[in-house]
């Protein structure tokens, strides 16, 4: 059982204001595996005020200085891999083997992009006698999600270190332990004071507190378009930066001469990673009409090689976080079912033999049309939904017909026509022909999926303001 009653504020682990707890639930098993507090507003405003005081000082640090902190930073993270991996495995259910090798490792990854773009990062940049300098902008409220919890906390925290900010850190309450465990690395790794603040607790105590306490400079969000909304709101009144990454409904287009066996496989796997958990996964799929059937053939053993189990069993997916959300992801599978959707794999209900914990049947509709409810609404969880076209500019209408705008992915032989289609795509990332991720490029949305950028030196731009000195040069005789 792990215990997690303090926040850290100002360098040191401290009672919350007022004593309140959640449990918190092993979604692989349904029983309570720790506690952690709530916070409030008023461990929002002691965290603030921490974090101003110590913007004074760590704003005039030196690129050096910020470079030896990342590297300490991240040594220790090195140190501390195998106890991320475990939090994370605990908090969310994530495959042992998915934490050990991707979960845990990406919050390493992230560190280390932001130490590469500070290494050479123009701060100032004279155009002709004017200054240009990248200042940072201030305290940042920093809140992350449950699904990929490292990425989304080192995503936000490195640059935001990296370009002389301070910062408030809200994880989710129903996947907390990780962010814990990176607050006990910042802190072994030198931190200091007031820097970096951790206040646990739930969206309308903390979240919403964060977004419009008057001594937050900026706000990171990432989570549901709702809350992103929310967040925004809140926020409004003191007219601060906004950050948004926010949902998906990432079109996968199979152009008429891919290699179906490996697109479609590969699609598939894509989707079900992470028990379908990533805001980025392609689950609208767009195939030719005349290959449907062989589409679904190639898609139904994918979906059914998927093996479903507790982290600990070396099964290819795990659980999703918890009873609401697979509540959510039934209800959708059963209104793909009523709105006519051919069910190709899965279903409702738990897979054959677990009885217990949130476990998902790996699903696939085929024959979607594009106004169904499971084409429209982001699902998150293991289900793919497989669409036909009859050209492929009808392809890029249907992938474009969607209120989201995160992610898109194209598979074709011909690379003039992959990166032909990738253009026509409203989507911040286009991924083609499976190509492996990228920490250095820009990853954020178009539409509803959100407004700015993290990844690489995109980040860094999120954390700064632009201060034009006029006259800083003389002017030429």
């Amino acid at each position: 059982m792990r215990e997690h009653l303090h926040f850290y504020i100002d360098g040191q682990w401290v009672s919350p204001a007022t004593p309140r707890t959640l449990e918190v639930v092993d979604p692989a098993t349904e029983g309570v595996v720790g506690r952690i507090a709530l916070g409030d507003a008023t461990d929002v405003d002691r965290a603030a005020h921490a974090a101003r005081r110590a913007f004074a000082a760590f704003s005039r640090t030196t690129v050096v200085e910020r470079v030896a902190l990342l590297e300490a930073i991240i040594a220790e993270y090195k140190r501390r891999h195998a106890d991320m991996a475990a939090a994370i495995s605990a908090e969310m259910g994530a495959p042992a083997l998915l934490a050990q090798k991707a979960q845990a490792p990406i919050g390493i990854g992230h560190l280390q992009s932001a130490l590469t773009v500070l290494r050479g990062y123009a701060f100032e940049e004279q155009r002709g006698t004017t200054m240009l300098q990248r200042t940072p902008i201030g305290v940042c409220g920093l809140i992350t999600p449950w699904n990929w919890p490292m990425n989304q906390v080192a995503c936000k925290v490195a640059p935001a270190l990296a370009t002389g900010c301070t910062m408030i850190l809200k994880p989710s309450e129903v996947a907390p332990f990780s962010a814990i465990v990176f607050a006990e690395i910042l802190h072994a790794a030198g931190v200091p004071a007031g820097v970096f603040n951790l206040v646990n607790g739930d969206g309308p105590g903390v979240g919403a507190a964060i977004a419009a306490h008057p001594e937050v400079d900026m706000v990171s969000f990432t989570g549901s378009t709702r809350a992103g909304i929310e967040v925004a709101r809140a926020a409004a009144p003191t007219v601060k930066r906004v950050h948004q990454e926010l949902g998906g409904k990432s079109p996968n287009i199979i152009l008429p001469d891919a290699d179906f066996q490996r697109a479609v496989t590969g699609g598939v796997r894509a989707v079900m990673t992470n028990s379908g958990q990533s805001c980025n996964a392609p689950t609208r799929m767009l195939v030719p009409r005349a290959r449907m059937d062989e589409v679904l053939a190639i898609a139904k053993a994918a979906a059914e090689a998927t093996t479903v189990g507790a982290p600990d069993s070396g099964a290819t997916i795990g659980p999703v976080v918890s009873g609401a959300q697979w509540d959510k992801i039934q209800t959708l599978i059963n209104r793909g079912l009523a709105e006519g959707a051919t069910l190709v794999a899965g279903g409702p209900g738990r897979p054959e033999g677990l009885s217990k914990g949130w476990f998902v049947r790996p699903t696939v509709f085929g024959h979607v049309r594009n106004e169904m409810t499971i084409a429209r609404e982001e699902i998150f969880g293991p289900v793919l939904v497989v669409l036909p076209y009859d050209s492929v500019d009808e392809a890029v209408a249907i992938a474009n017909d969607t209120p989201y705008g995160l992610a898109a992915y194209v598979s074709g032989g011909d690379q003039d026509e992959v990166r032909r289609v990738a253009s026509q795509l409203r989507a911040g990332q286009v991924t083609l022909n499976g190509a492996a991720p990228d920490l250095m490029a820009p990853f954020g949305g178009f539409k509803q999926s959100g407004n700015g950028r993290e990844w690489g030196d995109h980040a860094f731009g999120e954390f700064l303001e632009v201060r034009a000195v006029l006259g800083w040069a003389p002017r030429p005789a």
